[in-house]
């Protein structure tokens, strides 16, 4: 296909829509239809940016060593302005891009091998049964707030070195910190952006600094002690580390679970579907990640001259992959906008790709497996008590609230 430039005038408003908004569409998925038929790899010649909506081209791009994270300098430009971010800590491990980016990750990555992600399944059980118990006691609850917020931050708290007695304050704060993902903010969600940066960063300096004193088995003392032991990592990049680790690892598996369990709600069919078949839950994650990807967005700038998708990406430009749109491409995955638990047709975009990919990809989909099995088990009868609304996110995907009625089996 090629590059659709006649039309920009009608393009480039529905592209800054749903890259820029501040009121996101509540269902962005028509609008990534509309795109990527009528221009598949957009570029805006005045922003100098492509808009990629196909899985193919998207895919290509994340994994392209050429497209990188842009400098410091270099900012997103939409609507003709500029918006600059204060930047008062190290750059995290998301945006670095190699030698930076191999090093801390190589080291991190001990934290997150498959065995020892196989080995949390039983306490993970435990865990999703102690939010499923008090969910039974209220019989109606809001499921953002009794399970898919307390169960990852739980799982990740523990894994990071974060007391289960501290982890509820970061529920909010950690929302105002991941803002800082979208490309257009406006004031207020900058300056409470810079508020949430500092807590974390007073947080895990105080973390850091017991860890020293008196090391735990968690990430944070691997960290502390590699640093000791003349390894790679700085003070600074541990707290960037320890940030991403902590804030990541449950803010997209929150909205894993909540919008993964809408779309159950929503197919009464397929429910029952997975209800009697538990063999699907794999597919079932898999589809839930794909249907309504807890990441919508993600950036690339170009670091050399490359290719993508036959057209030629000139080194300086920025690229936008819409994952949330290669996710409904019917090039991929047929009837897209059909919730489907048993489907098959390959992994969806939504834990990135490259050497960016999603480090707890494989503990987000453990998580959801259990979550939705225990679920099942625990509840005859699951009713959705009133249409949640998606938080107002251009790059996170989340339900605010999730009303459900459960009558215990």
């Amino acid at each position: 296909m090629s590059t659709v430039q006649a039309t920009a005038e009608e393009l480039r408003p529905l592209a800054v829509e749903l890259l820029g908004s501040p009121a996101p569409p509540q269902d962005p998925y028509p609008k990534y239809h509309q795109l990527r038929d009528a221009a598949p790899m957009y570029r805006d010649e005045e922003l100098g940016i492509w808009f990629l909506t196909r899985y193919a081209d998207c895919s290509e791009a994340l994994r392209d060593p050429r497209l990188g994270r842009a400098p410091e300098d270099v900012e997103s430009q939409l609507n003709g302005g500029v918006r600059r971010q204060r930047r008062r800590q190290r750059p995290s491990m998301l945006f670095l891009n190699p030698p930076e980016h191999t090093r801390q990750r190589k080291l991190v990555n001990r934290g997150f091998t498959p065995r020892r992600v196989e080995s949390m399944r039983p306490h993970v059980a435990e865990l999703t049964d102690e939010c499923l118990d008090r969910i039974a006691e209220q019989g109606e609850a809001d499921i953002m707030d009794l399970l898919a917020f307390p169960l990852p931050v739980a799982v990740i708290g523990e894994l990071v070195g974060v007391p289960r007695a501290e982890q509820a304050q970061f529920r909010d704060v950690a929302q105002d910190l991941t803002a800082r993902l979208d490309p257009i903010q406006s004031d207020e969600k900058v300056d409470r952006a810079e508020v949430a940066a500092d807590f974390f960063r007073e947080y895990f300096l105080d973390l850091i600094s017991k860890r020293r004193a008196e090391p735990q088995d968690d990430l944070t003392s691997l960290l502390v002690q590699a640093e000791e032991s003349g390894d790679v990592l700085d003070e600074d990049e541990i707290i960037s580390v320890t940030i991403l680790l902590f804030a990541a690892g449950f803010e997209t598996t929150t909205n894993l679970i909540g919008s993964g369990l809408l779309a159950l709600l929503r197919n009464p069919g397929e429910l029952q579907r997975l209800r009697d078949d538990r063999s699907l839950l794999p597919s079932a994650v898999e589809e839930m990640l794909r249907y309504e990807s807890p990441v919508q967005v993600n950036g690339r700038y170009a670091l050399a001259d490359t290719e993508i998708g036959g057209h030629p990406i000139r080194a300086g430009e920025s690229v936008v992959t819409f994952l949330g749109a290669g996710n409904r491409d019917p090039e991929q995955f047929p009837d897209p906008d059909r919730f489907d638990v048993g489907r098959d047709h390959g992994a969806a975009l939504s834990f990135g790709g490259g050497i960016h990919y999603c480090l707890g990809a494989a503990l987000a989909r453990l998580e959801a497996q259990v979550v939705f099995d225990r679920l099942l088990d625990r509840f005859a009868t699951l009713e959705l008590l009133e249409q949640p609304t998606f938080r107002p996110s251009v790059t996170l995907r989340g339900v605010e609230e999730l009303r459900v009625r459960c009558e215990p089996a």
